[in-house]
């Protein structure tokens, strides 16, 4: 029986390195060859987009001549992520457990966020390498990259957006509190709808005023204009409106979840972890120590002293 439970254990584990990866790789390739999908399923009705949309693809096509299913333009490979995506997602958000250190009272609704917040972890790793990748080449072999610099801008505008996400899950947002927890627990609620109106009213509106121009950068594949040109305008525009819909849609949910919940009472020392605890109380074990060694060592010199 322990067997199997820690046999059960370690394929959770590797599910959880496994399967985020896996869903980035997909998500990456898709994103990279979206045009593929705009040109086979919802082409431009402009002659001049479409043969401009068309000239880009076939630039930035990783696989040219692949197998092309459904006779567009997007390839076995293409199809392939698109379909396993889904997939590895569900798999994700199914399997994702919560951390030692993360927000405890969690439902299986919070489930999408944390492991979003997976996501963005594995993102940060990988902006990290492409950074050190960079420095690498560019002080030490003196041969800079021309796609460092935009990749490291567009995924730490993804990982700023999806953070945002993970961090409202996990109630780690700045909150100012020394009002709010003077406050009786009815009013206390009221504050929190407030908050949470105000969250999906800045939503609402955002997406109302910003649908059109992501649309439209969307559609048109808007790049950068640089060398390695990605695809900045046309995947983080559209990005913003979606997370932000998820962020309104999580605030209303921790609403919903932290209702009836006791008040907790913040202080400084929350900012405080166990090992700094216990190094306070060691260091404070050792200065009592010395103090009491110090004590009796003056005591005995006083005895010596007065027998003398």
């Amino acid at each position: 029986m322990k067997r199997e439970m820690v046999l059960e254990n370690k394929f959770n584990n590797v599910l959880e390195w496994v399967v985020p990866f896996a869903f980035i790789f997909c998500a990456g390739w898709i994103t990279w060859h979206l045009p593929a999908f705009i040109l086979t399923c919802f082409p431009p009705a402009d002659v001049s987009d479409y043969d401009k949309l068309s000239a880009l693809f076939q630039r930035i096509d990783l696989t040219p001549n692949f197998y092309q299913l459904f006779g567009g333009f997007a390839d076995f490979l293409d199809w392939g992520c698109l379909i396993l995506l889904p997939i590895l997602g569900y798999i994700g958000v199914k399997t994702v457990r919560r951390a030692s250190m993360e927000f405890e009272d969690w439902t299986s609704a919070d489930r999408l966020a944390v492991f979003v917040g997976r996501l963005t972890m594995m993102l940060i790793v990988l902006l990290c390498f492409v950074m050190l990748y960079e420095v690498l080449l560019r002080y030490v072999f003196e041969a800079p990259t021309l796609w460092a610099n935009e990749l490291s801008l567009w995924l730490a505008s993804i990982i700023f957006l999806c953070a945002g996400l993970y961090t409202m899950q996990q109630r780690s947002h700045i909150r100012i509190l020394i009002i709010y927890q003077i406050l009786p627990k009815s009013l206390q609620r009221l504050c929190d709808v407030l908050s949470t109106l105000v969250i999906v009213t800045f939503a609402f509106f955002l997406c109302y005023g910003g649908y059109r121009e992501a649309f439209d950068k969307f559609y048109r594949w808007e790049t950068f204009g640089t060398a390695f040109d990605p695809p900045i305008p046309a995947t983080v525009k559209p990005l913003v409106l979606f997370i932000t819909v998820l962020v309104a849609a999580q605030a209303l949910l921790n609403l919903i979840s932290d209702w009836n919940k006791q008040t907790v009472v913040h202080s400084a020392a929350d900012d405080i972890g166990e090992d700094d605890i216990a190094r306070l109380k060691a260091s404070i074990g050792e200065d009592e120590a010395s103090i009491q060694s110090s004590s009796r060592r003056g005591t005995t010199q006083n005895q010596l002293s007065g027998k003398n």
